[in-house]
């Protein structure tokens, strides 16, 4: 009676049943995780899929909604018992208005973040925020896991460029909160439960984002240094200098490096020697006549003089500036084709990350001798991707098998530091059984407490965030 209800509802492009049809919505990015759907759901609007969870609530059904399927941490991969249905948002992707005077672009939450950027481009603004999988991950999961990215250090996270919102409850109903207001008093604040709670508490169909002036002038460099402390050193240079100019500062290691280069046809090094340590800065401003290159010549040169830097290459193109940001953003992707990976998401202050990078090598190579250290990130706002890649010549899933021992070697170390255990990629399946430990008593209680107001009958993306 549920499925052909829900199938006179969605009409035959709304609903896959077909196992080989819902496999490319059953598996995590990572392939850590594999379910496998009772259905896939397809709305074509928010009508429809109001309607279609309201009947999934009456009949007690559990749903996994699902944006661009670019999860770190298994947030949109349904059980493997057959019971739950997918809510794939990918139909609602329309742009539905952008104001240019308001800096404001309204869109749906199954376009994706390139489709945003896009718009805004178009009518002569920016939508800033940026991460490596933006031609797949789609609105409505950026803001459900309040993703990061790379301009963090300037623009802050989603939650920080978001004004409105439209949810469909668990119950069916619909909350309109598109509202454009730069200031709006009025009660609890609900846009924010949403944003972060990972499909938990309701679905996010739409969102009225904010934009910033389109950048006039642009500066990318790489450099290379010797030290983690020397790339934190460089990018307190910039910092002093100019905060406003700094839209992103990246760390990456040498053998992080090494990785792209080998697994990624197509990249090179700006300059002939590799290094120990890298770090990228971009600057930009919308002020005309700013002045970035000479800015970025000036500091650059003395930071050489301090010995903070041994090299450095300044983008004289926009070719040469992709070409130095897919040095960066290949990280993931070159790990992965470099064999089994442990990724550990963190945050600590940023003044303590050459620290943290340190101590957390050090844990980690007495835990398995053997294991290669790859972090790289976000050293402007503190968040770093420590990520650990399996000894030479050991079994991938043996290594992956002590993923939770690894996990906690590294967050033994960011516990000291006062730091975050899911810095962006939120918690999904991987981490939620850390909750207790790093949340618990009134904060994770309260967090249930939202959990039992709004989705009393747990149906709403169950088994991610709370234990």
């Amino acid at each position: 009676m549920l499925l052909e209800a829900l199938t006179s509802l969605l009409g035959p492009r709304g609903l896959i049943t077909e196992p080989a049809d819902t496999a490319a919505y059953s598996e995590d990015w990572r392939k850590l995780y594999r379910g496998q759907p009772r259905a896939v759901l397809r709305p074509a609007d928010v009508g429809e899929l109001a309607a279609a969870v309201k009947i999934c609530a009456a009949h007690g059904a559990r749903i996994v909604p699902q944006g661009g399927n670019t999860s770190m941490v298994g947030g949109a991969t349904p059980s493997a018992d057959g019971t739950e249905f997918i809510l794939s948002l990918a139909r609602l992707n329309r742009i539905r208005a952008i104001d240019a005077v308001d800096q404001t672009l309204t869109i749906e939450a199954g376009a994706t973040l390139k489709a945003a950027q896009t718009a805004a481009e178009a009518a002569g603004c920016m939508f800033p925020l940026s991460i490596g999988s933006e031609g797949t991950a789609q609105i409505g999961g950026i803001l459900s896991t309040n993703a990061g990215g790379n301009n963090t250090v300037r623009y802050g996270n989603a939650r920080d460029l978001v004004l409105g919102l439209e949810v469909v409850l668990p119950d069916g109903e619909i909350w309109n909160g598109l509202r454009r207001l730069r200031k709006d008093n009025t009660g609890y604040c609900l846009r924010q439960l949403f944003v972060g709670a990972e499909g938990t508490l309701g679905v996010i169909t739409a969102a009225v984002l904010k934009l910033v002036p389109r950048p006039t002038e642009r500066e990318v460099a790489l450099c290379a240094v010797p030290s983690p402390e020397a790339a934190l050193a460089l990018f307190t240079r910039f910092h002093r200098n100019d905060p406003a100019a700094i839209q992103a500062f990246e760390y990456m290691s040498g053998l992080g490096m090494d990785f792209v280069l080998k697994n990624i046809p197509g990249t090179t090094l700006p300059f002939a020697t590799p290094a120990a340590h890298y770090a990228l800065v971009d600057l930009a401003t919308p002020r005309p006549q700013a002045g970035l290159r000479a800015a970025m010549e000036q500091l650059l040169e003395a930071a050489l003089e301090a010995g903070d830097i041994g090299d450095a290459a300044i983008a004289e193109s926009e070719a040469q500036r992709a070409a130095i940001w897919r040095l960066r953003e290949e990280h993931t992707e070159a790990q992965k084709r470099e064999g089994a990976s442990v990724k550990n998401d963190v945050s600590v202050p940023v003044s303590k990350v050459p620290a943290f990078i340190a101590e957390a090598t050090a844990a980690c190579q007495a835990l398995m001798p053997g294991i290669r250290v790859v972090p790289f990130g976000h050293m402007g706002d503190g968040n770093i991707h420590f990520n650990l890649a399996q000894p030479v010549g050991m079994d991938g899933a043996a290594f992956l098998a002590r993923d939770h021992a690894i996990m906690d070697t590294v967050c033994a170390v960011v516990r000291r530091y006062d730091g975050s255990f899911s810095a962006e990629h939120g918690i999904g399946r991987l981490k939620a059984y850390m909750m207790p430990d790093w949340r618990g008593g009134a904060e994770l209680a309260v967090m249930q407490r939202i959990k039992a107001a709004l989705d009393p009958a747990g149906t709403m993306n169950p088994g991610k965030v709370l234990p």
